[in-house]
């Protein structure tokens, strides 16, 4: 993780975009995704440091950075998973290859990252790739007619390139 001073640095200068806009904590989302594109994901001391530029509380940031998934407050790993939950992924067993996916990496319920950092798993509605059903991408890479079966040497060709 960037230091803190950094991470200050990162926040006045993404603020220089928004200090003339009015109502200024108008701008609160638009400050955020800013922050998290330049740093990965929303630090605690780039939220505290959001909420002093905005003049408004903490909790108030945090509320926000809560409730809109496009918001990370933990880095994601160096490979994210995607697994498809469309209708014919999720016929195609889907839920089975997400639980074999966090059983396989160790990631805890509420969670989202391997403990080593190195694999972030989310879901998502629909990745347009019905024919190959179940799908799963990892990166830019797709594995069509996935299987939990299929977990392990899918996911040791990514530990390789560690």
């Amino acid at each position: 993780m960037k230091d803190v001073s950094n991470i200050m640095s990162i926040v006045d200068e993404a603020f220089e975009s928004f200090k003339d806009h009015r109502p200024l904590d108008s701008t609160l989302i638009s400050l955020l995704q800013d922050v998290q594109n330049k740093i990965g994901f929303l630090p605690e001391p780039a939220l505290q440091r959001v909420a002093k530029h905005l003049n408004v509380s903490e909790s108030r940031i945090l509320s926000v950075a809560t409730f809109y998934h496009q918001f990370r407050l933990e880095p994601k790993g160096k490979h994210v998973i995607t697994i498809c939950q469309g209708t014919a992924c999720h016929v195609g067993a889907s839920s089975e290859i997400y639980d074999s996916l966090m059983r396989h990496l160790k990631i805890d319920t509420h969670e989202d990252t391997s403990p080593d950092g190195v694999f972030t798993v989310q879901q998502v509605r629909c990745i347009g790739a019905c024919s190959l059903a179940p799908i799963i991408k990892i990166d830019n890479d797709i594995y069509g007619k996935a299987s939990y079966k299929k977990i392990p040497s899918i996911l040791a060709r990514y530990r390789r390139r560690e």
